[in-house]
């Protein structure tokens, strides 16, 4: 019987995270699990205030995020293979930018807790991009509680993912630089995405089980 595998797709806000995960449930047929970030009831104030709102918004994705993927991601693999636009680390990547002290010491303390409950993906997307290129994309979808950005945040946040990445050694990660790539707008870019992804998977990331 064929083993489902688990995708996980990652990159800084605006990169086309969501809209990369539905291409390629559309593609290899399936389930999908995004990210839910409008309910955090902290997450407009945060980007008007990051060191007063950082720990209340982080801990909300935390335990979100948590109760989203320990509650999805073993029912749904059961039934297909499954895509993510978001990893569970990507809390964390946040939370090393966001907040400090106290509050990072306690927040890493129930992240490793709940991290060692979860599967982990077969494989990683990273989608990389410029910070212009970021700023550019999020003016282009307006989303309200995201204009009062800044692009020192973004450049911060480009250094924060570019770290992690580089120590990253919990999956095989598939590296793809989109400020070159429009997967929207040019098939033959979705189809190089596609079939990376495929090529990825098939070289050891994901392996047939023997019979």
């Amino acid at each position: 019987m064929q083993k489902n595998y688990y995708v996980a797709i990652e990159g800084v806000i605006g990169v086309g995270k969501t809209t990369l995960a539905r291409a390629i449930q559309r593609e290899f047929g399936a389930e999908i699990l995004l990210e839910v970030f409008e309910e955090n009831p902290f997450l407009a104030r945060f980007y008007q205030d990051r060191k007063r709102y950082g720990f209340q918004t982080q801990i909300f994705f935390l335990l979100s995020r948590f109760h989203q993927q320990h509650q999805s991601i073993p029912a749904a693999l059961e039934r297909a293979h499954l895509i993510s636009d978001y990893t569970f680390d990507k809390d964390y990547i946040f939370a090393r930018l966001n907040i400090d002290g106290d509050e990072l010491s306690l927040y890493e303390q129930v992240h490793a807790i709940l991290a060692g409950k979860l599967i982990q993906p077969d494989l990683v997307v990273y989608l990389r991009a410029s910070p212009a290129t970021l700023m550019q994309r999020i003016a282009l979808r307006d989303r309200s509680y995201e204009r009062a950005m800044e692009p020192d945040y973004i450049e911060a946040l480009h250094r924060a993912y570019e770290d992690y990445f580089a120590r990253y050694a919990t999956a095989p990660v598939l590296t793809l630089d989109s400020n070159r790539l429009d997967f929207v707008q040019r098939a033959e870019d979705l189809r190089f995405v596609l079939d990376s992804v495929r090529a990825e998977l098939k070289s050891g990331a994901y392996q047939e089980p023997l019979l």
